[in-house]
C-alpha cells in the first residue's frame, strides 16, 4: 500500500513538474531568439559603422587632397602675383616711345626717290627718382646691312642722375646741346619736310657723343649745360675734309684722342621765348690725322619765340678752325644762319616761310655760298601725327619739292 502511495506521489510530482519544464523551455527558446536578434542587430549597427567610416576616411582623403590642391594653387598665386606685381613695378617705371619719318623728294637735278627716312624706338626707365636711363636706337632709310643704303644706329643710351635740386648728371651716349633742333627732332615738333640745312651741315644735327654733362638751372628760367665727351674726327681730304657732318664718330669705336668741351647758357624766364648760346672747343678736330693740330671752335646761337598762332625761329652758327690744311680748302671758315617765321591758321593747319644761308667753304675767296627759300605748310591729324608739303629753292643749289608724314608717341 506504502509503495502504491509513493508511485501515486510520484507520478502526481511528473504530472507538475512537466508543464514546468516545458515552460522554462519556452522561455529559453524566447531568450535565445531575443538574443540572436540583439545581435543581428548589433551586427548590423557595426557594418552601418564600418560603412560610415569608409565614406568618412574617403572624405577625408578628398578633404586632404582638396587641401593640397588649394595650398599649391595658394602658393601658385602668390608667386604669379609676386611676377605680376615686378612686371606691373617695371612698367610703371618704363616708358616707351619712338617716331618715324617718310618722305617723297622731286629733285630737278636728280631722280625723284620716296624713303623711309627714319624710325627711331625710345624706351626710358626710372630706377629711382634720383636715376633714370634713357636710350635711342634709329633706323635709317629702310634697309641696314653691307651694300645697303640704311644704317641701325645707337643714338642715346644714357645715365641721368639727379644729384641735387635742379641740378643733374648725364653719363653714357647723349645728344650735344647745342642748336634748336638736335636735341628736339621730332617730326611733329618743326616745318618743313627735311631738316633745315644749315643745323644739318654747320653744326652739324644730329649730333651725339660719349661722355659726361653738368645741367642744371642757375635762376628759375636761367639754365646751363658743361660737357666732356669724344669729338670729331674729320677727314682731312677730299671732298669730305674738315666738314663737320663728315667728322661725326657717333660712339662706333670713337678715337678719342683728342676730347671735345661744351658749354651753353639757355634763357626761358618769359613764356614763348628761348635765347641761347653754346661753345664747343677741340684741339685737334682730325684725331693727330693732319699735318698740324687743327683747333676747332664752334659757336651756335639761337632765339625762339612763339605767341598765339605765330612763332619765330632764328639761328646762326660758325666755326673756326685753325691749320694750313683747312685753309688751302677755304673750310677754316664755314657759317650758316636762318630765319624762320610760321603761323598757324587752325589748330591743325600752319604755314612757314624760311630763308637760309651757309658757306662750308668761308674761308675761301670763291663765292660758295649757298642760298635757299622754303615754303611750305604741315597739317596736323592730330597733336603727333602731321602731314608735309614744301617747295625749297636754292641758289647755287638744287630746288626740289617734298612731301612728308611724320609721328611721334
Amino acid at each position: 500500500m506504502k509503495n502504491i502511495m509513493t508511485v501515486a506521489a510520484l507520478s502526481a510530482a511528473l504530472c507538475v513538474s512537466t508543464p514546468l519544464l516545458a515552460a522554462e523551455k519556452a522561455a529559453d527558446d524566447v531568450s535565445m531568439a531575443q538574443i540572436m536578434e540583439l545581435l543581428q542587430a548589433q551586427q548590423r549597427e557595426i557594418d552601418a559603422l564600418k560603412k560610415q567610416l569608409a565614406q568618412t576616411n574617403k572624405q577625408v582623403v578628398i578633404t586632404e587632397q582638396k587641401i593640397e590642391a588649394t595650398a599649391e594653387t595658394v602658393e601658385s598665386v602668390a608667386t604669379a602675383s609676386e611676377s605680376y606685381a615686378k612686371i606691373a613695378n617695371w612698367a610703371d617705371k618704363t616708358q616707351l616711345g619712338g617716331y618715324a619719318e617718310l618722305h617723297y623728294n622731286d629733285k630737278n637735278n636728280s631722280d625723284n626717290e620716296v624713303d623711309a627716312h627714319r624710325f627711331v624706338l625710345f624706351v626710358e626707365h626710372e630706377f629711382t627718382d634720383e636715376v633714370r636711363f634713357f636710350s635711342e636706337v634709329e633706323l635709317e632709310h629702310s634697309i641696314s646691312g653691307e651694300g645697303q643704303n640704311g644704317e641701325v644706329e645707337l643714338e642715346q643710351a644714357y645715365i641721368e642722375w639727379d644729384y641735387a635740386n635742379n641740378h643733374s648728371a648725364t653719363f653714357g651716349q647723349f645728344l650735344i646741346p647745342v642748336g634748336i633742333m638736335n636735341e628736339t627732332h621730332e617730326p611733329d615738333t618743326f616745318y618743313g619736310v627735311e631738316r633745315n640745312s644749315v643745323e644739318k651741315n654747320i653744326i652739324p644735327a644730329t649730333w651725339w657723343e660719349i661722355g659726361a654733362m653738368l645741367d642744371g638751372e642757375l635762376a628759375p628760367g636761367f639754365s646751363y649745360n658743361l660737357a666732356v665727351t669724344s669729338g670729331l674726327e674729320s677727314p682731312t681730304s677730299g671732298k669730305d675734309a674738315f666738314l663737320p657732318r663728315k667728322g661725326r664718330q657717333k660712339g662706333s669705336k670713337a678715337t678719342a684722342e683728342d676730347l671735345a668741351y661744351t658749354g651753353r647758357l639757355k634763357y626761358s624766364a618769359i613764356a614763348g621765348l628761348e635765347l641761347a648760346a653754346t661753345l664747343m672747343y677741340q684741339e685737334d678736330i682730325t684725331q693727330g690725322m693732319g699735318t698740324d693740330d687743327a683747333s676747332a671752335l664752334l659757336l651756335e646761337t639761337h632765339f625762339a619765340y612763339q605767341t598765339g598762332d605765330f612763332a619765330l625761329r632764328a639761328l646762326y652758327a660758325m666755326w673756326d678752325i685753325d691749320g694750313d690744311e683747312a685753309e688751302a680748302l677755304g673750310r677754316d671758315e664755314q657759317d650758316g644762319w636762318y630765319i624762320e617765321p610760321s603761323y598757324k591758321l587752325t589748330p591743325r593747319l600752319g604755314f612757314f616761310a624760311r630763308y637760309s644761308e651757309w658757306d662750308n667753304n668761308a674761308g675761301d675767296s670763291v663765292d660758295t655760298e649757298i642760298e635757299e627759300w622754303d615754303l611750305g605748310l604741315n597739317f596736323w591729324l592730330v597733336e603727333n601725327v602731321v602731314f608735309k608739303a614744301d617747295w625749297a629753292d636754292q641758289k647755287n643749289g638744287e630746288d626740289s619739292f617734298n612731301l612728308g608724314i611724320g609721328w611721334s608717341f
